[in-house]
């Protein structure tokens, strides 16, 4: 289970659980944020607004429960989660009138889906169960080819998602929170990039080394990430892992020492070369950490 800051890309927080762990366990989803909040400076985690996204199997009362209770802490949390379609979701959505076209990532209106707020057609017993001002906002739109549908998507003839969101009225339309929540997505992406820096396979059969060497990878998913932000720009700002590693983590070249100064001397041909000499001299106009 992971725990990603989409602004910075960086990885937060990460815990190795057993096969049979649930997907829903609420403990775990506590820890994980927990550790993942801890990272934050302080003038960031206690002056800005922080935005929890989750799929469906952060959807517990008790999760969400807890996101709200960070409030009485300084820390003004919300949340934004996947939500599993159950019979009162159904009925509600196959009652819903006042649809509206839903935006794509650009803001453009995405042809085929549309969106709808259903949080007053819900049972009230329903509604007890999740944080005080809770919104439920579903998505239908036309199924691309390959699509997973239910029973209900298929009779239905378009698939279905449902988001459920404590952000107030007049911080942002129903279109703006659907929109996103969708950016969650992202998070596929940080996993397959992390795949590719250590934990796409573990060295072990025994549970503690494979904690460790998770520890270990979601650290250097953290450097890679502040590499790009701090030292990087244009292509490889925005590069993937196999990608750095080819053009400058390989990068022929040697270290030299002589005069009491080291030097890393990079092969003349390699075309990536300047590059690397441009971080470096970022690198070395980077203030020093205050001690």
């Amino acid at each position: 289970m992971f725990c990603f800051l989409d602004n910075t890309r960086e990885a937060l927080s990460g815990l190795l659980r057993a096969g049979r762990a649930g997907s829903n366990t609420t403990a775990d989803h506590v820890t994980v944020l927990d550790q993942a909040l801890a990272q934050i400076p302080d003038a960031h985690r206690h002056g800005t607004e922080i935005l929890i996204r989750s799929d469906s199997a952060g959807c517990t009362y008790g999760f969400l429960a807890h996101i709200r209770s960070l409030r009485e802490h300084g820390i003004n949390t919300f949340f934004s989660v996947g939500v599993a379609i159950t019979e009162p979701i159904r009925e509600a959505i196959g009652t819903a009138t006042g649809w509206i076209p839903a935006l794509d990532a650009d803001g453009d209106l995405r042809d085929g889906a549309e969106i709808c707020e259903i949080s007053g057609l819900l049972p009230a017993d329903l509604l007890a169960n999740y944080p005080a001002g809770t919104r439920f906002i579903v998505r239908r739109e036309r199924p691309h080819p390959g699509a997973q549908l239910s029973l209900f998507d298929t009779i239905e003839g378009m698939r279905h998602q449902v988001i459920a969101t404590d952000t107030p009225p007049g911080h942002g339309s129903i279109q703006y929170l659907e929109a996103r929540h969708r950016g969650h997505a992202r998070v596929e992406d940080r996993i397959r990039c992390g795949k590719d820096t250590g934990f796409g396979r573990f060295p072990s059969r025994v549970f503690a080394i494979n904690a460790a060497w998770l520890e270990l990878a979601l650290t250097g998913i953290d450097l890679l990430c502040w590499t790009q932000t701090l030292l990087l720009d244009g292509e490889l700002a925005a590069a993937e892992p196999k990608k750095l590693r080819y053009r400058l983590l390989h990068v022929a070249a040697r270290i030299t020492r002589s005069a009491r100064q080291t030097r890393l001397r990079i092969a003349a041909g390699w075309p990536w070369a300047d590059h690397l000499v441009a971080a470096y001299a970022r690198l070395a106009a980077l203030p020093q950490p205050a001690t």
